[in-house]
């Protein structure tokens, strides 16, 4: 939604093409230094507290989304636009990282099941908001859809307060540098980089690919994020099952998804060097088949770190779960950096500044 807002009202707003790039590396930035300090304090701070308070912060800055345009032109509404990015992106570190944390600690046993099981619901977001997004947005108008998103985690706070135990633990002298060092945990973390940026190259431009290339109705571009989320959430489950059960085949697991992410970006455009041209049934079916491909490379990650830093004496805790959230969730900020404002930001502008001002599809803001 953010990026609607700040791409169509950037000129009416007075915010520049460089403006919008800062805005946007705000959240990345903010949210690698918040995950790398929240990792690292998670058990001084408390599981509990900093989970309970990144909720309670993401929910109000929601809220404030839904408001920003009516924030006057220039400074002032760049600088509330760094503003509310910087905390979103404080918010979704804290929550993100005690998420993980606490809940890898409950079931030590089964991290890659848990991991599997999150991602089902990571899934449904993809798939559950963009129509119900934009069926508010559509009734009620621009600022419902923030309102009523930020509302529901608002309402989550007490509820969390209620039923999450106090966890417990003593602070350990571990470091990020010296998990970093360890061959397997330098290599899962690029792995991390890489999915990340491939998941937020898509944010940007996907609809926008869809809507110039196969001149679909806006109302269908959400039908095609299915193509990616649903094998990203149904098979995340069984991916994790298998991983925990069968922990040799993690590694393959990472292997086979990098090349067949690899295959689909390929085949996505596709790449000029094919001769192919390009076909909505080709590009869902690579939607599909990439989808998968990205939950095997995310579900095998966590237990392989997990794991790495037990047999190189890591003590089991807390401390080791919040110094790996922290990590995965610092890579995972640089890699959307890398992928969303970076590579895919410049299509975005480059299809904008091309599109024929009075097109209907492109100077609406989608939510």
């Amino acid at each position: 939604v953010f990026l609607y807002l700040i791409f169509f009202k950037a000129e009416k707003k007075g915010v520049s093409s460089t403006i919008v790039g800062f805005i946007f590396g705000c959240f990345a930035l903010f949210n690698f230094l918040t995950s790398l300090i929240m990792g690292k304090y998670l058990v001084q701070i408390g599981a509990k507290f900093m989970f309970i308070a990144g909720m309670f912060v993401s929910g109000c800055v929601t809220i404030l989304f839904g408001f920003l345009h009516r924030a006057p032109d220039g400074p002032i509404f760049i600088g509330l636009c760094f503003l509310v990015r910087a905390m979103d992106a404080i918010g979704f570190a804290a929550a993100a990282t005690a998420s993980f944390s606490i809940l890898i600690n409950a079931f030590p046993q089964n991290v890659a099941t848990v991991v599997g099981t999150l991602e089902v619901f990571t899934g449904l977001g993809l798939v559950l908001g963009p129509p119900i997004g934009g069926f508010l947005y559509q009734s009620f108008g621009y600022e419902v859809p923030f309102i009523a998103l930020g509302s529901v985690m608002l309402c989550m706070v007490p509820l969390n307060m209620i039923i999450l135990p106090n966890y417990n633990s003593v602070p350990k002298k571990d470091s990020f540098l010296k998990l970093i060092v360890l061959p397997k945990v330098a290599i899962l973390c690029l792995n991390i980089f890489g999915l990340s940026s491939c998941i937020a190259f898509l944010d940007p431009t996907m609809s926008l690919f869809v809507l110039e290339k196969f001149k679909l109705p806006v109302g269908y571009v959400g039908l095609v994020f299915l193509a990616l989320a649903l094998p990203y959430a149904l098979s995340s489950p069984l991916l994790g099952f298998l991983s925990d059960k069968k922990p040799s085949l993690r590694k393959w697991l990472l292997i086979v998804g990098a090349f067949l992410t690899t295959l689909c970006y390929f085949f996505l455009g596709p790449a000029p060097i094919l001769h192919i041209e390009s076909q909505l049934w080709l590009f869902i079916l690579m939607m599909v088949l990439n989808g998968f491909a990205l939950s095997m490379i995310g579900i095998p990650i966590y237990p392989e770190a997990i794991n790495s830093a037990y047999e190189n004496g890591f003590e089991e805790g807390l401390n080791l779960l919040g110094l790996v959230s922290g990590l995965f969730g610092a890579l995972w900020a640089l890699g959307i950096r890398g992928g969303e404002p970076t590579c895919g930001g410049d299509v975005v502008f480059t299809l904008i500044n091309a599109a024929p001002q009075s097109s209907p599809t492109l100077n609406l803001p989608e939510p």
